[in-house]
């Protein structure tokens, strides 16, 4: 997995979050929590049934795709779930802007990814940590401490392979 650096790590490019055709599971897990948000956001009793209704369907598109993704869960724009089957998000993790992340990967306790991170299959990353801008999380990795911003960390225990400190 290759990090393209064009990509910004503080501007979201909202268009990767769009769901582009009807049977689109990650498009609309995350349509579903950005409107349930949205609708908490905005108060009052109208806006609290469509939080309901966001609700049910986030619960739906969970059920499909096996995710765990908590609806207060704070996740910049531009999230991509390229196969979003399995994963897990504790809801005191943060996500950057323009992440992208494979399919069996946790986030498990408050980690915070920056922006641009790209987080390979089956990687489990054990908080609290922070991933810096433009880092890549090889695929089955374990992390457990600290990822510098632009490097590649791969293993168990994950180690940097390229980048900073390579």
């Amino acid at each position: 997995m290759t990090q393209d650096i064009s990509i910004s790590a503080s501007d979201p490019d909202w268009s990767r979050e769009a769901v582009r055709r009807f049977w689109d599971p990650a498009g609309k897990l995350l349509r579903a929590v950005r409107r349930y948000q949205a609708a908490r956001a905005q108060g009052g009793v109208i806006s609290r049934w469509i939080s309901r209704y966001w609700a049910l369907n986030h619960l739906f598109w969970s059920v499909v795709t096996q995710c765990e993704i908590h609806l207060n869960t704070q996740i910049g724009g531009g999230l991509r779930l390229t196969h979003p089957t399995g994963i897990i998000i504790h809801p005191d993790a943060k996500i950057g802007v323009n992440c992208m992340i494979f399919h069996q990967v946790t986030l498990a306790g408050a980690v915070e990814l920056g922006g641009h991170v790209d987080v390979g299959a089956g990687a489990k990353l054990i908080g609290p940590l922070k991933v810096g801008d433009h880092a890549v999380i090889g695929a089955n990795a374990v992390v457990t401490r600290d990822v510098p911003a632009g490097t590649t960390v791969a293993g168990i225990p994950a180690r940097v392979v390229s980048g900073v400190g390579a």
